[in-house]
């Protein structure tokens, strides 16, 4: 084998590459300013004196117990009636909207609600073997003939 003498071999010099000047990157808090905030409208002038107090509430406005509308079918027990929450599901094959009915013992403090009225309930602390929620409000009285 003959060697062959090895030729230097020019290597090409690469174009110098423009850089861009060296700029500091924004700080984070900066890019997540909130954008100004313009000023607030005056106040309003104070109301009347004859204005009545916000109605104290006996219950939460916010609350994680879940809250139920329904129907009360039955108020003869002393401090309980009985409420029908009616509620529509569609059915996975047929398509169809079946009615599913739940009867929920609520306690009614007063006596105040009767056969008929539309309620409001929420979940309550176990109060006695099967009550387990409160009424809370009246959303439309029975209309008695």
């Amino acid at each position: 084998m003959a060697d062959k003498p090895k030729t230097p071999t020019k290597k090409k010099e690469a174009p110098a590459k423009e850089t861009a000047p060296a700029v500091s990157p924004k700080p984070r808090a900066a890019a997540r300013a909130a954008p100004p905030v313009a000023a607030a409208p005056p106040p309003s002038p104070a109301p009347p004196a004859t204005a009545a107090a916000p109605v104290a509430h006996d219950h939460k406005t916010h609350s994680f117990r879940r809250r139920l509308l329904g129907r009360v079918v039955s108020d003869k027990m002393d401090k309980t009636v009985v409420v029908e929450v009616i509620r529509r599901s569609r059915n996975q094959v047929y398509k169809k909207y079946v009615h599913s009915r739940d009867r929920y013992k609520a306690h009614d403090e007063k006596n105040g609600f009767k056969v008929g009225d539309s309620v409001e309930i929420m979940e309550h602390r176990p109060i006695s073997k099967d009550k387990r929620w409160k009424v809370v409000r009246l959303v439309v009285r029975a209309v008695l003939e």
